[in-house]
Formats: structure tokens, sequence, C-alpha cells
């Protein structure tokens, strides 16, 4: 599946030290369960197969030890399959309570875990809707319209949750990592990385050194680049 977060980076292009480790860093906080940056954060759960695989025949005595077997990967359509029979128990649930936030959260999950954005973000948003002053459900149905392509919307979102709490932690790193991934503002997700760090002094220690860390090498990148204080054009004069 076709990683966002590496959207605009040639497959054959090569990144430089600094890059590659803000990328997996990146991945590492927002991946697909984008926004989990508080101690109290968890991802949602991957959908579990609806059945499990027939197990191999079990395999004759021979003479050589046997080869080590391997079992196969689902494929992005087994995995859609299994949110999709995941989810219709829950979309039942609707029929007499059609408002219902946690149900409705739970389906945007499921999609979500199943790599189906545009459902997840369906239903997340329908999830908002029924509970606005639920920030968290708002910081997941963004991540779902980004993942789905939809930076934009992505971004009005979670400045709705900025408005209802300018210090959510987890919408400024993602407004931070969309400006850098999307956008290409690296000032501008400094600045988001900056004023989350600022504004939340309870962040656990260890996400904590991941975001100093992040800011710390878009500034060592900035910092070599022709005309920076310091950088190419700087030196030697």
């Amino acid at each position: 599946m076709k990683n966002t977060l590496l959207a605009g980076f040639s497959p054959g292009r090569a990144l430089d030290a600094s890059q590659a480790y803000i990328m997996a860093g990146l991945s590492l906080l927002i991946g697909l369960g984008i926004g989990y940056v508080l101690h109290a954060g968890h991802a949602e759960p991957a959908p579990q197969p609806v059945m499990q695989m027939q197990s191999a025949t079990p395999m004759q005595p021979a003479a050589t030890a046997p080869a080590p077997m391997t079992q196969k990967q689902p494929s992005l359509e087994d995995i859609h399959k299994m949110a999709d029979a995941q989810a219709s128990p829950l979309i039942n649930k609707l029929k007499s309570d059609p408002n219902n936030s946690k149900v409705l959260e739970q389906i945007g999950a499921t999609y979500n875990a199943g790599h189906q954005f545009k459902l997840a973000a369906q239903y997340y948003g329908k999830a908002a809707q029924a509970d606005p002053k639920n920030t968290a459900v708002r910081v997941k149905y963004a991540g779902a319209l980004f993942e789905s392509g939809d930076t934009k919307s992505a971004i009005d979102q979670l400045n709705q949750v900025l408005a209802q709490e300018p210090n959510n932690a987890n919408a400024l790193f993602n407004i931070g990592a969309i400006k850098l991934n999307s956008q290409k503002d690296e000032k501008g997700a400094i600045a988001a990385w900056k004023q989350l760090l600022k504004t939340n002094p309870q962040l656990a220690p260890d996400r904590k050194a991941q975001v100093e860390h992040l800011i710390q090498e878009l500034e060592a990148k900035n910092a070599q680049k022709p005309g920076a204080p310091g950088g190419t054009n700087d030196q030697g004069k």
C-alpha cells in the first residue's frame, strides 16, 4: 500500500540522513493511527481475521529436516474483507440508534485499521457530528481524511480541534506533519512542534524526545541550505 507520508519522494531517489530520520519518525508517530502522541494515547487494533486460516497438512517424517513453513500474508483485498465483516454487525446496530457516537467511532476505527480510509472518514465524521466536543474523535477523523488524500479537510478538522483545545498535542503534531509532508512547509512544521512542546509539559519523555529530535533534524537540514546563516553560501566568507 502506498504510504501517504512518503508522497513526493521518488522511489528511486535516496534520502539523506536527516530526511530518512524525519520520515521514519513521522511514520512511527503518525502511521495508520495518525496522531497518538500523548502517553495516554493508544493505537487502534487491526481487524482480526473472521476465520482462521486452514492449517497446513502435517508433514510426514522425512530423513531430512523439513523446510520452515511461511504463513501467507493477507492481501489488501483480504484486509478489506476482514474489515467489512467486522463492521457489518456494528453497522446493524446503527439501525436502531443511528447517532450512537461510540458505535460510529468503532466502525471508523475498523475501516481505518482495514486501510479503507474513505469509509473510515465517513464514520469518524458522523461520530464527530454526533459528539462535537469529542476532540479525540475529530483528530481520528482528520487522520482518515489525510490518509484518503483530502489534506485540506484534514487541516480544517485539526484547526477545529485547536479552536476547542489550543494545546491539543495530537492536533499540533499532525498539523506539523501535514505541513512538512504535503505542503513542504518546514518552518510551519517546526513552529507547530515547538508549540506542542511548549504547551504540553506532561508529554511522555519518549514522545518528547522524538519530537525534539525531529525539530533538530529539520533545523540542521535547513541550516545547510544555500543562503542560510552558516549554510553553503556563507562558508569561507
